[in-house]
């Protein structure tokens, strides 16, 4: 595979709080010239990011991001207004205290809800690994198999590690109904 091959896979990301409308730019300029997936931007920015790559790089953002624990309606309401200011893609945070809780029931609600606010647009599922056992990666590997997302996903890159071989090894292996995966965070 050769570097842009693997450029066309890659979501360029600027997450950070001090990020400025400059500093978004420059990431879609970048994004143009190296023909990323997507630009990953934070909500705020996606309006801006949206007219800035005018459609000729996807523009994704997060939901609940850092830490998940946002409640499905904020999560929903927070993927509509994405959605509607120029998102293609988002990247939902679980709430992890929830999948610690057993509560899959109520993981899977607000996977779906997200994903009903997202309409046709691509969601990826963060179960942020690095905090999970392998108990609990398999357990949210069949709860997003079951769900109406798209993709289960690493990382959030915020956290205290991020994507590993054996989480990917992890994911291929329980992961079903055409699911996809994506590593993320410290790659």
């Amino acid at each position: 595979m050769n570097i842009q091959e693997i450029l066309s896979k890659v979501d360029h990301t600027l997450l950070s709080v001090t990020a400025t409308q400059k500093d978004i730019k420059a990431l879609c300029i970048d994004a143009k010239k190296y023909k990323c997936a997507s630009v990953c931007v934070p909500p705020s920015f996606v309006r801006f990011a949206s007219e800035c790559l005018q459609g000729e790089i996807p523009v994704c953002t997060v939901i609940g991001f850092p830490n998940g624990y946002s409640a499905k309606e904020v999560k929903a309401f927070e993927t509509a207004k994405a959605i509607a200011d120029g998102a293609d893609e988002i990247d939902m945070v679980i709430n992890i205290g929830d999948l610690k809780a057993k509560n899959y029931d109520k993981i899977l609600t607000e996977i779906n809800a997200v994903k009903y606010a997202c309409g046709d647009k691509i969601l990826k599922v963060i179960i942020e690994t690095c905090l999970l056992d392998n108990a609990e990666k398999k357990k949210m590997c069949e709860i997003v198999s079951n769900s109406d997302a798209d993709f289960i996903k690493t990382s959030t890159g915020f956290s205290s590690g991020g994507a590993t071989k054996q989480d990917i090894k992890l994911f291929k292996k329980h992961i079903t109904n055409g699911k996809k995966i994506k590593a993320a965070g410290g790659i």
